[in-house]
C-alpha cells in the first residue's frame, strides 16, 4: 500500500467505541483481476442453501431474505477476528457520524470476549472514567438487558444516546465481590486529548490520552508552553500514555517525530502471508493528514535529545503502542510500567454497493526493528506495577484474537494476586469510602495532576530522567530479548 493511499483508507488503531469520534476516509476497492480464476466452493455454497432452506422451512418465525443474508454476512465477518465486522447502512452511516461530528455516549473503547462486552480502557474525562469504569470491567447488563452474546456494535448503539439522557451499566471486575451498578449521563464526548505539567524545574510531562486530529500539534504546543515556564529548555521529558487506546495512525508518527531524528522509521505493515505494505516514517509527509504547515514547526529543539521515558500499562492499545515501540526500537526512550494491550493489526473500512460496509482487518503493524506487537504487545525496559491495579486485560483475552506471526506465547491479562489488599484493609477502605464522598471528589479532580510522590511509576520514569547514566543503561532494555518460543508439542504414546 503507498503513503498516499494513507490518506484514502481508514486505517483504524482502535477498536469499537461508545462515544469517542475518529476521522477517516473510505475507499472501494476494486476486486483483483485473478480472483476470477478461482473455483466457487460449491459445496460450502450448497450447504448454505441447505440451511437457508430449513430456516425457511421450519422456522416458528418467518423471516425475511433480507434479515437472513444479513445475519449471516455479519456472522461471516465477525468469525474472522474481533476487530472485524460487518455494517449495514444504518450502522455504516452511525460510522461515518461519528468520526465526522459530536455525538452522544459515555467515553470507552470496548471489545468481546467469553461473549461478554469487556471494557478495553475508559477514555480520560469522560463519563465512563468519572464513574469509575476500569480497565478489563465486563458489561454484563445495559439499562437492565443482558449483554451476553450482543455484538460490539449492537453494545455500541445502546450506549450511544443523546447527551443528557441517563443510562445504567451493570458492571463485573474480577477483584470485586458483587456486580458494580453504575449510572451514567450520556455527554458529548469531546476529549482533550494532550496536557502537560512542570513536574520540577527542568523536567516536564506530556499526557497523551488518545491520537486525534489535533494531537501532533497538541503535543508541540505542550513542549513550548513547558519550556515557556521552565524559563529555559527542559533537562528531560516524560510522557505518558497509560491507558491511552490509540486513535489516528497519522497521529502516532506524528507524536514519535517529535522525538526522533527526521526521516527515521516509526512503523511498517505486512499483509497476508507477510506481503509488505506501508513503511512510515518521521516526516511531515507521513504525518499531515492534509496540505498545509507542518504542525511541530516551532518544536522546542531539546525534544530531540533530552532524556525522555515513556509510561505504558495494559491500557496502552494500537497507537500507543505504537510509538512506544518506535521509541524503544530508536533507543531513544526508556519504557516504564507494565506490558502494553497488544493490539497491532489494521482495519479497512470498505463500502459496499448497497449503502453498506464491511471493516476487515487488513494487515498487521511492526515496529522499526520488525517486531510484532500483535496479542503479545510492548514490554517495558523498566517494569513497574501499578498497587491500584490488579486486573491487567489484554489482546490475547478476546475471542478469535489474531496471533503473534513471529511466535512466542500471548500475553494474558492475569489478576496480580502480589497487590492485592488483605481482606481487613479492603474492608477498612471501604468504610472510608463511603463516610467521605468529599474526599472522593478531591481523589477524582486529582488524578488530572500528576503527582510523583503518589504514583510509582510516574516516580520512577522522573528519577530516570534525571540520572542520565541510569537512563542510557536501561535503554532498549527489553527490546533486545527475543520473544519467548511457544513449546513444541509432540503426541504421547
Amino acid at each position: 500500500m503507498s503513503k498516499s493511499t494513507l490518506k484514502k483508507v481508514a486505517l483504524y488503531t482502535l477498536g469499537a467505541f461508545s462515544g469517542v469520534a475518529l476521522s477517516l476516509s473510505v475507499q472501494s476497492f476494486a476486486a483483483d483481476k485473478d480472483s476470477s480464476k478461482e473455483s466457487l466452493p460449491v459445496q460450502s455454497i450448497r450447504t448454505m442453501a441447505e440451511v437457508y432452506g430449513q430456516i425457511k422451512a421450519n422456522y416458528y418465525q418467518d423471516k425475511s431474505d433480507a434479515e437472513l443474508f444479513e445475519g449471516a454476512m455479519k456472522g461471516m465477518v465477525a468469525d474472522l477476528d474481533p476487530h472485524s465486522e460487518y455494517m449495514d447502512k444504518k450502522g455504516y452511516s452511525e460510522l461515518k457520524e461519528s468520526t465526522s461530528g459530536e455525538f452522544g455516549g459515555l467515553g470507552m473503547e470496548i471489545g468481546q470476549e467469553d461473549g461478554f462486552i469487556k471494557v478495553i480502557s475508559p477514555i480520560e474525562d469522560t463519563p465512563a472514567d468519572r464513574a469509575g469504569v476500569k480497565s478489563g470491567d465486563f458489561i454484563v447488563k445495559i439499562d437492565n438487558v443482558a449483554t451476553r452474546g450482543m455484538t460490539v456494535s449492537e453494545a455500541v448503539k445502546k450506549m450511544r444516546g443523546k447527551p443528557g439522557t441517563k443510562i445504567t451499566l451493570t458492571l463485573s471486575r474480577k477483584n470485586a465481590d458483587k456486580p458494580i451498578i453504575v449510572n451514567l449521563t450520556r455527554a458529548i464526548i469531546k476529549v482533550k486529548s494532550v496536557r502537560s505539567h512542570l513536574l520540577e524545574p527542568g523536567y516536564g510531562y506530556i499526557r497523551v490520552s488518545q491520537f486525534q486530529e489535533r494531537t501532533v500539534e497538541s503535543v508541540k504546543e505542550a513542549a513550548q508552553a513547558l519550556e515557556k515556564q521552565n524559563k529555559g529548555p527542559l533537562k528531560g521529558v516524560i510522557l505518558d500514555l497509560r491507558d491511552d487506546p490509540g486513535g489516528l495512525l497519522t497521529g502516532a508518527v506524528g507524536v514519535s517525530a517529535a522525538f526522533l531524528p527526521s526521516g527515521s522509521n516509526v512503523v511498517s505493515t505486512k499483509g497476508r502471508d507477510g506481503k509488505a505494505g506501508m513503511v512510515l516514517k518521521a516526516t511531515p509527509e507521513d504525518y499531515m493528514m492534509a496540505a498545509g504547515k507542518d504542525p511541530l514547526d516551532g518544536l522546542p529543539a531539546e525534544l530531540k535529545t533530552v532524556p525522555l521515558t515513556v509510561l505504558v500499562n495494559s491500557g496502552s492499545a494500537s497507537a500507543s503502542e505504537i510509538v512506544a515501540g518506535a521509541l524503544q526500537d530508536h533507543k531513544r526512550a526508556v519504557i516504564v510500567g507494565t506490558q502494553s494491550f497488544g493490539k497491532g493489526s489494521v482495519q479497512t473500512v470498505i463500502p459496499l454497493s448497497n449503502g453498506s460496509a464491511v471493516k476487515l482487518t487488513t494487515a498487521l503493524y511492526y515496529t522499526p526493528n520488525d517486531r510484532s506487537i500483535q496479542a503479545q504487545g510492548i514490554v517495558p525496559d523498566v517494569e513497574v506495577k501499578d498497587k491500584d491495579r490488579l486486573y491487567e486485560s489484554r489482546e490475547a483475552d478476546l475471542i478469535g484474537h489474531i496471533g503473534n506471526p513471529l511466535g512466542g506465547e500471548d500475553v494474558n491479562g492475569k489478576i496480580d494476586t502480589d497487590n492485592a489488599p488483605p481482606a481487613a484493609e479492603k474492608a477498612a477502605d471501604k468504610a472510608k469510602s463511603g463516610k467521605n464522598s468529599k474526599d472522593k471528589d478531591e481523589d477524582l479532580s486529582s488524578r488530572r495532576i500528576p503527582n510523583p510522590a503518589k504514583d510509582d511509576q510516574l516516580r520512577k520514569a522522573l528519577e530516570l530522567v534525571k540520572n542520565p547514566a541510569e537512563w542510557q543503561k536501561s535503554l532498549g532494555l527489553a527490546a533486545k530479548k527475543p520473544a519467548p518460543k511457544k513449546e513444541s508439542t509432540t503426541d504421547k504414546e
